[in-house]
Formats: structure tokens, C-alpha cells, sequence
């Protein structure tokens, strides 16, 4: 097995939690994490993590993303394998 590239959108409720969330974020020590404007002064992060390419993985990161305080909702937008 190897590992794969996973790519998320993450929004958060309020604009105003937007360092809380990046300090959450970077707990979870992503290989490349940054903020992209949306719309109207809105923004969201992209994160990027390669995890081991094993049943539930997935499930478990997202998992994690969704429970940080102040996510609203999170995209998953790419799945890719590593080499």
C-alpha cells in the first residue's frame, strides 16, 4: 500500500474564526495549508495532507476536520495517489 494526496475546502462559520480554525488546522501537520479568497471578502482554507492509503483514513480525517470549532462545512476536492 502507499499513501494519497487528499485536497479540502474548508469553510468556516465566521469570518472572524478564521485564525482559530488555521491553528487547529496546523495540528493536524498538513504538507501545504492556505487561505483562498471565495467571494465578498469571504475566505477558505485549502488543505493538503497525504495519509496512508488504508480503509477508513479518509473517514477518520474528515472526521477530525469536521469537529473543529467554527467549520461550517468542508469539500473534499481531490483524492490523488502518491508516488
Amino acid at each position: 500500500m502507499g499513501d494519497v494526496i487528499v485536497t479540502y475546502r474548508i469553510m468556516p462559520e465566521d469570518p472572524k474564526e478564521l485564525e482559530n480554525i488555521r491553528k487547529e488546522l496546523e495540528k493536524l501537520k498538513p504538507q501545504k495549508l492556505e487561505e483562498e479568497p471565495i467571494a465578498f471578502g469571504l475566505s477558505a482554507f485549502k488543505f493538503i495532507k497525504i495519509i496512508p492509503d488504508a480503509e477508513g483514513e479518509i473517514d477518520k480525517l474528515e472526521k477530525e476536520l469536521k469537529g473543529i470549532k467554527g467549520v461550517q462545512d468542508i469539500e473534499n476536492i481531490g483524492v490523488t495517489r502518491s508516488l
